[in-house]
């Protein structure tokens, strides 16, 4: 063998070491403000950058180590230890990456690497006709149950997931190595979605399917609510696509999807009395913009805006006279609570405020979402500003105040807050021709389709 056929083999496993430790290396540490040491008297935009930053770091210092898919929450729960990670979750994660990107508080190749890590985990991990569970074992890539027959595909999570893994597509676009490889897997995983599978033969998307219990959990999913996201992207596919006739004949036939009533004298036009949990106006929407986004049915924009004054109005006059509502703390969602969990809404209010609310509403309600904000970080911030922002709720009548956090609750506020302050998720997300296609053949009107 020659010196330099010797030389090149040296040069050529030196290289392939420092690959390896390249996408072994852990992410960088963010810089922490502790409940006592934060930063006072700080400008509206030096606030926000704060608290995007701060929550960031539950999906980038927290991440799971060995997928760097987003953990379900801070703390064990349900008795399934600490290797839990959550589809949807990481999906709302991924986009929090390109926000921390754009932002400069990563790198933008360490960004791609740990990106590319995770959809390299994800193309072994189990999934069912293209399709993965509502929760993987963070390690191993195995589905653990949601519930005994919840054991199998979760198509709404998988949407939440593909929402920010085609966001990441359009922004990664660079000619390098890494970048290509992403957009490529992200490419072979979105075209592996059986998303016709899913009707199970009549004109209406399923929620699950499991090979061991097939379609027993029997959940038809109809509007209004959070999935909206899952009927676009079902019409969007190239390979398993739906027809339209699933959307009008399925998801927009319900007795609980058109409104039009007056809630405190606030229009609804679509959805349950008041709105209901203000998720709905939120998971769908971090990646649609709902911004001249309109059908047949609904102004989206008026929509979610609506449900959101609705909430706030109904924390304002505080019909139960819980503590410490008002016009600085408002917000009804979904979240843990003193007593375990619950969907928190007008209709179910139990005095349980949860910051995601109202801060991923600042798109619909900047100025009202930014009282709730100072009121969350200067008023109430020794007891719930934490490491990763805010922690998941508070009850201030039970005087109790969450130590969790949960992915698909920190993920909102990091993208929405982004989407109020320069719509970036919103442009990649609805650049994505696909997507652009999808929505043509739905009937919906934006100023993205030309």
């Amino acid at each position: 063998m020659t010196t330099r056929a010797v030389s090149c083999i040296i040069f050529l496993l030196l290289w392939v070491n420092g690959a390896l430790f390249a996408q072994k290396k852990k992410p960088a540490k963010l810089p922490v403000f502790s409940a006592m040491d934060r930063p006072r008297d700080l400008s509206d935009t030096a606030l926000l950058d704060l608290v995007q930053r701060q929550t960031f770091r539950y999906f980038w210092d927290f991440a799971h180590p060995v997928s760097g898919l987003a953990r379900e929450r801070s703390n064990e729960s349900f008795n399934y230890g600490g290797e839990v990670v959550t589809t949807g979750g990481s999906g709302f994660g991924i986009m929090a990456v390109i926000v921390a990107t754009e932002r400069k508080w990563i790198p933008r190749d360490t960004a791609a690497r740990f990106l590319l890590k995770m959809v390299r985990f994800l193309a072994k991990a189990d999934a069912y006709h293209g399709v993965f569970p509502h929760w993987l074992n963070g390690e191993t890539g195995k589905t653990i149950p949601f519930s005994r027959k919840d054991d199998g595909a979760d198509l709404v999570e998988s949407s939440f997931l593909f929402q920010g893994l085609l966001a990441a597509r359009q922004y990664f676009t660079g000619n390098n190595v890494v970048e290509q490889e992403l957009r490529n897997r992200i490419n072979w995983l979105w075209n592996d979605i059986e998303w016709n599978w899913f009707t199970n033969n009549q004109e209406v998307l399923f929620w699950h399917w499991s090979p061991n219990n097939g379609w027993a959990m029997n959940f038809a999913v109809r509007g209004f609510n959070e999935c909206l996201i899952m009927y676009v992207l079902a019409a969007s596919a190239d390979r398993y696509p739906v027809s339209a006739a699933v959307y009008h004949n399925g998801w927009a036939q319900s007795n609980f999807f058109k409104n039009g009533k007056e809630f405190y004298g606030i229009p609804l036009p679509l959805g349950f009395d008041y709105g209901g949990p203000l998720f709905f106006s939120h998971y769908s929407f971090l990646g649609l913009d709902p911004r001249g986004l309109k059908d047949r049915y609904a102004d989206y924009w008026l929509q979610n805006r609506n449900h959101t004054l609705i909430n706030r109005e109904h924390c304002i006059r505080n019909p139960n006279q819980f503590k410490g509502y008002g016009p600085q703390c408002w917000g009804l969602t979904a979240s843990d609570t003193y007593n375990g969990y619950d969907a928190h809404s007008p209709t179910n209010d139990k005095g349980t405020i949860t910051p995601t609310a109202a801060l991923s509403a600042f798109p619909y309600t900047p100025e009202y979402s930014m009282q709730a904000l100072r009121h969350f970080y200067e008023n109430l911030g020794d007891k719930i500003w934490s490491a990763y922002g805010f922690v998941d709720a508070f009850n201030e009548g039970q005087g109790w105040y969450a130590s969790s956090h949960l992915a698909i609750d920190q993920g909102p506020i990091i993208v929405m807050i982004e989407n109020y302050r320069s719509g970036l998720i919103w442009k990649l997300f609805m650049s994505c021709p696909e997507v652009q296609q999808g929505l043509k053949k739905l009937g919906f009107e934006s100023p993205y389709l030309k």
